[in-house]
């Protein structure tokens, strides 16, 4: 049987490219989607870059890009607005909602980590870009498969979203822990290991199933060996440049994190 942890007392996790949805293709593809049905054609790497954030900044994010804002102009006949953005995430909201229940799949070793956290008496919070409304279709999903959190807070539970630490502050209220750096924030997006570090928390990085990879787990198998290190390396060097205090390539490889996190804590180290 694992040992409790001393100092530590919960970890929060992202959800898609951290829990389920290797690669977190769900979002991507819907960004796209919405675009091109506008007469703007964006790429996977243009759809990924803002995750993380709250879906209708996202789609703000997007459109606000050189490339994109300008080919906006030249195809409508004026700038991207308000009322444009308001109508692309009432479209982004049904369409993703559509898709979402094929990309529920945890991510292997997910239920063990679970597992094994509950062992240690940590307490799970999760938060995520997501609407309540879209968590209502993922939270059962992934329940049946075995990761069952202690608080599951969307993007309208907080004034602003990632990089803000709003959600953070309320996942620590709602599992009863404090002060904050007693909290691991595990995310696969730079503003996720942001937020986590204006919250005043430990962070860890995910690479091999996260955003900044962007591959299902098959496409990431077909890759030799030199483009899967390559792959994990830049999504490293991102996420360690947002401020992230170690990565893993999946969060079913926390535990000895979480463990040397506690030991550092035990010598007196915080996050910086």
């Amino acid at each position: 049987m694992n040992e409790s942890f001393k100092h530590l007392c919960g970890v929060v996790l992202d959800w898609a490219g951290t829990t389920i949805d290797f690669g977190s293709r769900a979002p991507a593809s819907v960004f796209q989607e919405i675009f091109r049905q506008r007469g703007i054609a964006i790429s996977q790497a243009e759809a990924r870059g803002p995750m993380g954030m709250a879906k209708r900044d996202h789609i703000a994010a997007i459109a606000s890009t050189t490339r994109i804002a300008d080919a906006w102009k030249t195809t409508h006949g004026h700038v991207c607005s308000e009322d444009d953005i308001d109508a692309m995430y009432r479209d982004f909201l049904p369409l993703q909602k559509e898709t979402l229940a094929s990309h529920c799949d945890l991510i292997p070793g997910i239920a063990k980590m679970f597992r094994d956290m509950r062992e240690c008496e940590l307490k799970i919070g999760s938060s995520t870009g997501y609407t309540r409304e879209l968590m209502d279709v993922v939270v059962p999903i992934a329940r049946e498969q075995g990761y069952d959190p202690d608080c599951v807070l969307c993007a309208e539970d907080a004034p602003k979203g990632r990089p803000a630490p709003f959600l953070l502050f309320i996942a620590a209220m709602r599992l009863e822990i404090y002060p904050m750096w007693r909290i691991v924030k595990v995310d696969d997006t730079p503003v996720g290991i942001e937020a986590g570090k204006n919250a005043g928390c430990w962070t860890v990085g995910v690479t091999r199933t996260g955003n900044g990879v962007g591959l299902s787990e098959s496409e990431f198998e077909a890759l030799s060996e030199e483009e899967q290190t390559a792959k994990i390396q830049t999504a490293g060097e991102t996420l360690l440049s947002a401020g992230a205090d170690y990565t893993v390539e999946s969060a079913a490889d926390l535990m000895p994190i979480l463990r040397e996190i506690d030991a550092r804590i035990s010598s007196g180290d915080r996050p910086s």
